[in-house]
């Protein structure tokens, strides 16, 4: 594995995690709803927590889906110019 591969398989990995991470805690807060607020000015105050980080999750997401067709194309164009 080359040093570019390793580079690659890190920066996804990493970007994955932050997606999973971010993902995880909308789920926790969707959950706590449930269990946490007795009426609904404590729904709306659980629900507002994930305001700030609402969409924060999904740039992450298209980050990893972005560095993955990045490295493909990337790797490719490698590979024909080194059989040029």
């Amino acid at each position: 594995m080359s040093s570019l591969q390793l580079f690659w398989f890190i920066l996804i990995g990493v970007l994955f995690a932050g997606f999973f991470f971010l993902e995880g805690f909308d789920f926790g807060v969707g959950m706590s709803v449930q269990t946490l607020a007795k009426n609904d000015k404590e729904q709306d105050q659980v629900i507002q927590t994930i305001g700030p980080v609402w969409d924060g999750n999904e740039v992450w997401l298209i980050s990893a889906g972005g560095a993955m067709f990045c490295f493909t194309f990337l790797c490719g164009m490698l590979h024909y110019l080194a059989t040029i």
